[in-house]
């Protein structure tokens, strides 16, 4: 009787420990995390969560004035995954009293891990520092140059409140999205992250305007001009001598062959977005094209995302598109070009002049002619300069919708 007690016992605490495990959960509210690189650098983050358990509770990564919400959690007894499905990562985390440690990692493992830890109720980014010596708020002329000694023209933009700096750095790629950080003296600390690589910028600057810095892999130098700019987006990416049309017929996920020559796009005007879900730039650039698209799919537009993939795997394409559609509510046809590679992309549109940047924008009138392709994305994180594509972008559609066949 006594053995039969006992073992009953057992076996009823392991059931409440199992229970209270599984129900145990991270505090709502604000956490701050800091990622430690095998460099010796630490880089922090932000994030909040919403919600009281694994199946209900959303996170969303804080950068400057973005809210960037993760995938799906998961819960083992006291394990936590935040997965980041567009970037095939993960936070994997172990839940401790309003502490979180464990590693950024990819979902399918192999591949460098980054040790990570989060303490809850820490709203800052960087700790406090020294006065800044001086306001940096600006434009500037920027070069990036590798440790193979290979140099990139950017734009910075910084803006400065106090301590507090927010930036980004406009290439013909892209930009570099929302960064956020510190002035301390006369050095600066920006950093960023959503699940793909973990963005770290260290700087400093002088009295003449002139910044120097580095990131993961280049050296920065930088002069303040308020007429920084890059060249026209427009002009980088263009047809072959010979060439006014652009072929296109790909399939989609289920298999089905999408082309141009398809009534559904006869007579219409249509955009062709050279993509990927793994592609920062390309987030902002359906966050932008989706709702656009509801709105003035009736005008006579259309529009075709062309994804090209980390895998060819049909599998693999399928979800990672479906579930790219699902989160940015996408209802123009998606089809699947090949593997994200540059040189993939220009082999497969020999139309083309050369492939720079993912993602392209192809503007394509009534007639199957080309009449603009636009080069990367200004994002939101550019400001005035996102404003600027919206309005060109809106202005050419129009154009082209008044023209006659």
């Amino acid at each position: 009787m006594k053995t039969t007690r006992a073992l009953f016992f057992v076996v009823f605490s392991l059931i409440a420990l199992n229970s209270f495990s599984q129900s145990t959960f991270i505090p709502e509210g604000k956490w701050r995390g800091v990622f430690h690189n095998a460099n010796g650098t630490d880089v922090p983050f932000n994030f909040e969560v919403k919600g009281k358990t694994a199946e209900t509770a959303k996170v969303y990564l804080l950068n400057a004035q973005e809210r960037f919400e993760t995938g799906t959690l998961t819960q083992k007894g006291d394990s936590l995954y935040i997965p980041f499905e567009q970037f095939d990562t993960e936070l994997a985390f172990k839940i401790g009293d309003k502490k979180l440690t464990g590693s950024f990692r990819r979902k399918e493992g192999g591949g460098r891990t980054t040790p990570v830890d989060a303490t809850y109720g820490q709203t800052y980014r960087f700790e406090d520092g020294e006065k800044p010596t001086a306001d940096i708020s600006g434009n500037y002329d920027v070069t990036f140059k590798s440790a193979a000694g290979k140099e990139e023209k950017t734009v910075g933009l910084f803006k400065q409140k106090g301590n507090k700096l927010y930036a980004t750095f406009m290439r013909i790629s892209g930009d570099s999205r929302f960064l956020e950080g510190t002035v301390q003296g006369n050095k600066f600390f920006l950093s960023s992250f959503i699940g793909g690589g973990i963005a770290y910028y260290t700087g400093s600057f002088n009295a003449e305007g002139v910044i120097t810095g580095s990131n993961a892999s280049s050296q920065f130098t930088g002069i303040k001009d308020a007429a920084a700019a890059l060249p026209d987006p427009y002009t980088l990416t263009y047809l072959k001598p010979g060439y006014t049309s652009f072929d296109l017929s790909l399939p989609d996920v289920d298999g089905k062959q999408v082309s141009l020559k398809d009534e559904k796009y006869k007579n219409k005007v249509v955009i062709v977005t050279i993509t990927g879900t793994w592609c920062p730039n390309c987030i902002d650039e359906a966050n932008f094209l989706a709702p656009w698209y509801k709105k003035n799919k009736s005008r006579g537009v259309e529009a075709i995302g062309v994804h090209f993939e980390r895998k060819a795997d049909a599998a693999y394409v399928k979800t990672a598109i479906e579930k790219f559609k699902k989160r940015y509510g996408i209802e123009y046809d998606e089809v699947f070009g090949g593997l994200a590679d540059k040189n993939a992309v220009a082999a497969s549109f020999p139309a083309l002049n050369n492939f720079l940047s993912f993602p392209t924008i192809l503007f394509i009138d009534k007639k199957g002619n080309v009449a603009k392709i636009y080069t990367g994305f200004t994002g939101p994180a550019t400001g005035v300069h996102y404003d600027q594509f919206i309005k060109e972008f809106n202005a050419e559609i129009d154009t082209l919708l008044k023209k006659q066949i």
